[in-house]
């Protein structure tokens, strides 16, 4: 079983409200409670609070994190789009009802709920700023970080950035993400894991903007989502046939050519 709990604000008490959060988690979760092939994915509980009205407090927040880490599931994604703060190296992913004093809950909170929990592997995916700082340890530097076994944690941005909404009021990395889940991100067998993930984000950002990171202690590479293979398996299988040895090379039909000059319609 595959849990997923998508949390979203953009109403804040004593924070600037944002415009993007809840549009994010909102796009993606059809994206990750269904495959392309509309089989079933994770199965996702959404945690918004609209400008409009509504709110997601720090206790609320604590709860709906025990229960996405509760036993009964084998694989659990958290996706968070907010305001981030920094804290003592650490980042706190902030509350509706965040003050200066309490922002929301630290990340150090969450890892020592993934430490506890039963769950085999956890994703943590944070747009928000600074949320590079997720798992440095203050106490050893601004670099050094510890993650538990089956753990993988991948960020909008490093602990000295902020993270940006576009005018279309979207965070610009929760767009690209929802690009990378869509195909963007797969592999030559349909498969859509952390690490395509990272590699498709951390190319579609210039030099000059937001860098993404990831950090990750597992020994296997799970599917995030499956979408159709760029190459059909079919074809794929036949590889072996066309090529019986690792030498060999395949005689192609000679106006392959480019020294061949197109045929003369008629």
């Amino acid at each position: 079983m595959k849990r997923a709990l998508l949390v979203g604000i953009d109403q804040y008490d004593r924070f600037p409200l944002l415009s993007g959060c809840v549009n994010d988690v909102t796009s993606l979760r059809p994206l990750l409670a269904r495959n392309e092939d509309d089989s079933p994915n994770f199965d996702c509980y959404l945690a918004t609070a609209p400008q409009a009205g509504g709110a997601v407090r720090r206790d609320e927040l604590l709860d709906d994190l025990d229960r996405l880490l509760a036993p009964g599931s084998d694989f659990a994604l958290f996706y968070f789009a907010g305001h981030g703060v920094p804290q003592n190296g650490d980042v706190a992913l902030v509350s509706s009802d965040g003050t200066d004093a309490t922002p929301g809950v630290r990340f150090a909170e969450i890892l020592e709920r993934i430490v506890q929990s039963d769950v085999k592997e956890t994703a943590v995916i944070l747009d928000c700023c600074f949320s590079g700082g997720a798992t440095t340890i203050a106490a050893l530097g601004a670099d050094q970080s510890i993650l538990p076994k089956g753990l993988t944690v991948l960020t909008a941005s490093r602990s000295d950035q902020v993270s940006m909404e576009t005018p279309a009021g979207r965070g610009q990395f929760s767009t690209y993400f929802e690009g990378a889940l869509d195909g963007g991100a797969v592999d030559v067998l349909g498969n859509v894991n952390v690490s395509g993930l990272y590699a498709y984000l951390s190319e579609s950002f210039g030099a000059w903007e937001q860098r993404p990171t990831l950090k990750a202690n597992i020994d296997r590479l799970h599917n995030i989502r499956s979408c159709r293979p760029r190459v059909p398996l079919s074809e794929l299988r036949k590889l072996t046939q066309w090529f019986p040895t690792p030498d060999y090379i395949f005689p192609l039909d000679p106006s392959y050519e480019p020294t061949e000059e197109p045929e003369t319609l008629r």
